[in-house]
C-alpha cells in the first residue's frame, strides 16, 4: 500500500516550478549576501571564524576569497533556474552551501541548516525534467512525470519544521508573551508600525498566532477546503517575518513550498505553456526501491530525532544551548551576558587579562559572553595562540549570562581550565553552572 502510494507517476509541474523559483532564492541569497556586506562582515572582517566544532578545517579563503565563493554559488542559482547541468550545479551548490554553514555559527539561522537540507534533496531531485536547458538539449530526458515520493519528502520536511518549531514555542516565556516584547523592543523605530509593535494586544496576538500557525499550516494546505485560506494566511505570515525580521529568502522560500500543495493541474494553468499532460497509472516499482525507501526512513528518523536529544542532557537547553541547533527553535530566546578571560602561564604562574576587543569583532564578542560553545572555542584559540609563541597555558572565565526576561546568573565554572576540557557532543558539559546557582 505504500509503495503504492509513493511509487505511483504523478504531474512533475510543482517541482519543475519550485525549482525556478529556488534556483532564484539561491541567487537572491548568494549575490544579496556580497551586496549587503553579510560576506565581509562574517568572513573577511574577523580575524577568525568560529565554525562548528569538528569542522575545523574548514576555513574562510584568505583576502576576497570569499566574494568569489558566494558569486560561484549564486552563478549556480542561476544554472539552477534554468536547469543547466543541473545534477552537477545542484549537487555543486549543495556542498558550497554546506561549507559556508559549517565554517561559521556565529550568524547561525535555523534557515540556513534548512536551505543547507534543501540543497541536497534537490540534488536527488529529477528537477530538470522539463522547463529546463538539460531537456532542451536532451529531448530524451524530457518528463512530464515523477514519483509522488518526492512531493512528500517535502511536505515531511516541512511537517517536522514547523511542528517542532510550534511546540517548542509552548513554554513560559512565550506562552506569558514576555519574550515577544523582548524581540519587539528592537523595532520601535521601523516606518509606520515601530509603536504599533509595542503593544501588548499586538504581542499576544503574534504570539498565538505564531503557535497555531506552525502547528497547522501543512495539515491546513493538504486539506483541499482550507487550502486557500491556509495559503493567504501564509502570504501574509511570511511577508510580515520578512519585514519584522528581516531574515533573508526564508519567507520566500516557504512561500515557494505552497507550490506543492496546489494541484499539479492548476499549478500547470498558471505557470506552464503545456497545460495537460498524460500520467501513466500503471505503478512499476523501479528496481531501488528498496534502497530509496531505506534512505528515506533514516533520513526522516534522524530529522525526528535530533530536535529531541536536548531532553538527554541536564538542565534547560534554553540555559545551556546544548542541543538547540538543528532543532527548529526559533525565536525563542534573547541572550546576553558578559565575559572575562584570564590567561595562566602553567610554568611562571603569569596571569594576563584578555581584551576581546583585539581578537573579536562585537558580534563575536556577544556570542563569547553566552555561549559555552563560543565561549569553549575561543578558550581553545588562545591555547593554540600561546602554544605558537611556546608558551603552556590555561584559560578561565569569569561571566554571567541571562534569558530573556531573566536575571544575570553565574554560566561557566571559573575554576576549570576551558583550554584543558573536551567538547562533548553527545553529553553535558558539566563546566556549564546549572541555572540559577549563584
Amino acid at each position: 500500500m505504500i509503495k503504492q502510494f509513493l511509487f505511483k507517476r504523478i504531474d512533475n509541474a510543482q517541482l519543475l516550478v519550485f525549482r525556478v523559483f529556488y534556483g532564484l532564492l539561491v541567487c537572491a541569497e548568494c549575490f544579496g549576501a556580497i551586496g549587503t556586506g553579510w560576506v565581509r562582515r562574517t568572513f573577511i572582517e574577523p580575524k577568525f571564524t568560529f565554525n562548528f566544532i569538528g569542522f575545523e578545517f574548514l576555513q574562510p579563503l584568505p583576502g576576497n576569497g570569499m566574494y568569489i565563493y558566494f558569486f560561484v554559488m549564486g552563478i549556480l542559482g542561476v544554472l539552477i533556474t534554468i536547469g543547466y547541468k543541473y545534477r552537477f550545479s545542484a549537487f555543486t551548490f549543495a556542498f558550497m552551501w554546506a561549507g559556508v554553514y559549517l565554517m561559521q555559527k556565529t550568524s547561525y539561522n535555523n534557515h540556513y541548516y534548512l536551505l543547507m537540507l534543501l540543497a541536497f534533496i534537490m540534488g536527488f531531485f529529477p528537477a530538470n525534467k522539463n522547463l529546463s536547458v538539460d531537456a532542451y538539449l536532451n529531448p530524451k530526458l524530457k518528463s512530464d512525470s515523477m514519483f509522488n515520493y518526492f512531493r512528500w519528502i517535502i511536505i515531511t520536511q516541512l511537517f517536522i519544521v514547523y511542528t517542532y518549531a510550534s511546540i517548542a514555542k509552548i513554554y513560559g516565556d512565550w506562552l506569558d508573551f514576555s519574550i515577544i516584547d523582548i524581540l519587539m523592543r528592537g523595532k520601535k523605530d521601523y516606518f509606520l508600525i515601530g509603536e504599533f509593535l509595542q503593544e501588548k494586544w499586538v504581542h499576544k496576538i503574534i504570539g498565538s498566532f505564531g503557535i497555531i500557525f506552525d502547528l497547522l499550516v501543512v495539515p491546513a494546505l493538504l486539506w483541499k477546503p482550507t487550502r486557500k485560506i491556509a495559503f493567504i494566511l501564509s502570504i501574509f505570515f511570511h511577508l510580515f517575518n520578512s519585514f519584522v525580521f528581516q531574515i533573508g529568502i526564508f519567507p520566500y522560500l516557504s512561500l515557494a513550498f505552497c507550490l506543492f500543495f496546489f494541484p499539479p493541474q492548476t499549478i500547470r494553468n498558471i505557470f506552464l505553456k503545456k497545460k495537460t499532460v498524460s500520467i501513466p497509472k500503471a505503478i512499476n516499482l523501479p528496481k531501488n526501491h528498496q534502497w530509496v525507501l531505506s534512505a528515506l526512513s533514516i533520513y526522516f528518523v534522524v530529522q525526528l530525532l535530533l530536535p529531541l536529544r536536548h531532553h538527554t542532557f541536564v538542565d534547560d537547553v534554553l540555559w545551556t544551548e546544548e542541543g538547540h541547533r538543528l532543532s527548529w527553535r526559533m525565536m525563542l530566546r534573547s541572550r546576553s551576558g558578559t565575559i572575562r578571560y584570564r590567561v595562566v602561564n602553567k610554568e611562571t604562574k603569569k596571569t594576563t587579562q584578555i581584551n576581546l576587543d583585539d581578537y573579536l569583532t562585537k558580534k563575536q564578542r556577544r556570542k563569547v559572553s553566552c555561549y559555552p560553545d563560543f565561549a569553549w572555542q575561543f578558550a581553545q584559540h588562545l591555547k593554540k595562540e600561546y602554544r605558537e609563541k611556546g608558551e603552556d597555558i590555561s584559560v578561565f572565565v569569569t561571566s554571567k549570562a541571562k534569558v530573556n526576561k531573566g536575571k544575570y546568573q553565574p554560566f561557566i565554572d571559573p575554576k576549570t581550565d576551558l583550554a584543558a576540557v573536551p567538547w562533548k557532543h553527545l553529553s553535558h558539559n558539566n563546566w556549564i553552572l546549572p541555572q540559577g546557582k549563584e
